[in-house]
C-alpha cells in the first residue's frame, strides 16, 4: 500500500510511487550542505541514486535580488558569471565525491537560477521526480537568507515531495 501524503500547500494528495527518481541533495559547499550529506547517508540505503545538486546566479541575479538599483553598471559581469558558474560546477562534483564516499551513486548537477535557488531546486526536483530533496539548514550565505528568506524553509513550504532538512552539527 503506498504511502499517501497531503500537501496543504497545493491541496493535492500524492503517492509515494510518483516520486521515483533519485533523491535530489542540495549543495553548495557549505557545512550546512555537508551535514545534510552526512545526515542522509545515515538513514538511506548506501546504494541510492544521487543527484548533488548546485544553483548559480548571475550577478545581474543576485544584485536584484538584494535590491541593488544599478544592475547593468558592473563592466565584468559576464566574467564574475563565469566564475559563479565555475564554482558552482567545482561544487556539485565535491558533493557528488563526497556522496561516492557514502557509497551512494551519485551524479553531479548545476543549474542557474535568476529567480533563487529554492524555485530552481524544486524545479529540478519536479523534472527529475526525484523522490526526496535533502538540504541542509543553512548555505553559504546566511545574510541573504535573513534578507530574503532561507532556502530550507522556502523547500519545507512549497515542494511537492518530501524534504530532509538537517541541521549543522554543533560546534
Amino acid at each position: 500500500m503506498p504511502i499517501v501524503t497531503d500537501n496543504e500547500t497545493t491541496g493535492s494528495t500524492m503517492t509515494q510511487r510518483e516520486h521515483n527518481g533519485p533523491v535530489l541533495f542540495c549543495y553548495d559547499g557549505s557545512e550546512g550542505s555537508r551535514a545534510a550529506l552526512s545526515a542522509a547517508a545515515e538513514l538511506l540505503e548506501s546504494s541510492a541514486e544521487v543527484v548533488v545538486l548546485t544553483v548559480w546566479e548571475p550577478l545581474a541575479a543576485r544584485l536584484a535580488l538584494g535590491g541593488a538599483f544599478a544592475v547593468g553598471a558592473l563592466s565584468n559581469e559576464g566574467e564574475l558569471d563565469e566564475q559563479e558558474e565555475s564554482f558552482a560546477k567545482a561544487a556539485a562534483q565535491d558533493g557528488a565525491q563526497r556522496a561516492i564516499q557514502h557509497g551512494f551513486k551519485a551524479s553531479a548537477m548545476t543549474t542557474e537560477s535568476a529567480e533563487g535557488p529554492a524555485l530552481a531546486i524544486l524545479a529540478v526536483a519536479e523534472e527529475i521526480s526525484a523522490r526526496l530533496i535533502v538540504c541542509g539548514q543553512r548555505g553559504r550565505n546566511p545574510v541573504r537568507a535573513a534578507l530574503l528568506g532561507s532556502v530550507s524553509h522556502t523547500l519545507a513550504a512549497h515542494a511537492r515531495r518530501p524534504v530532509l532538512i538537517a541541521p549543522e552539527k554543533a560546534a
